[in-house]
């Protein structure tokens, strides 16, 4: 896959981190090409500020990390509750343990299909991903989110061999409470 458009430069932390767990980038000065040929190893990441690992890639680095051979540590510098994607993740089958701030994933899980809850952006990232690698249909609802920040994200991934369409409303809302009546009347 060839990313173009961007600056590589930008975005060191998490190209190191690509390739610690074996992801190897071919980079130019405004492209970067991702190959995998391997199973991902596990590896151990901490959020920071810019110029380090970027905390909007903790919950997508996550469901990359229940596909690694080993545990990894994802550590959660920048904001509190940032790991409501792994109890969803979990729901898929895999192995996530929730330690206040750090998250232990151990790997190599496979995943099954479910029905899952995407409660923000990045958390709807990462559900997408577990799906491409979940065996059966896997139904991601609030979608919502993920239109905030992905244009045409179905469409890309199609163009990447994945299989995935949108559904529309699919869990049924919840009814709003009666309106009292007023005794006044």
């Amino acid at each position: 896959m060839k990313i173009s458009g961007c600056d590589p430069s930008h975005l060191t932390s998490l190209l190191q981190k690509l390739e610690e767990v074996g992801v190897k980038t071919n980079q130019t000065s405004d492209s970067i090409r991702v190959m995998g040929d391997a199973p991902p190893k596990a590896a151990d990441i901490n959020t920071e500020e810019y110029p380090g690992f970027p905390t909007d890639m903790q919950a997508q680095y996550m469901a990359l990390a229940t596909q690694a051979e080993g545990t990894s540590i994802v550590t959660e510098n920048i904001f509190e509750n940032r790991f409501m994607h792994a109890q969803e993740l979990v729901r898929m089958g895999a192995n996530i343990k929730i330690e206040g701030r750090r998250a232990i994933i151990r790997g190599k899980t496979p995943l099954s299909a479910a029905a899952v809850l995407a409660s923000d952006l990045r958390a709807s990232a990462s559900l997408v991903l577990a799906a491409l690698v979940a065996d059966g249909e896997t139904i991601i609802d609030r979608v919502y989110h993920i239109d905030r920040g992905y244009e045409n994200i179905e469409e890309k991934l199609k163009g990447l061999g994945a299989e995935i369409r949108r559904m529309g409303e699919i869990f049924p809302k919840k009814a709003a409470a009666p309106m009292a009546r007023d005794s006044r009347s």
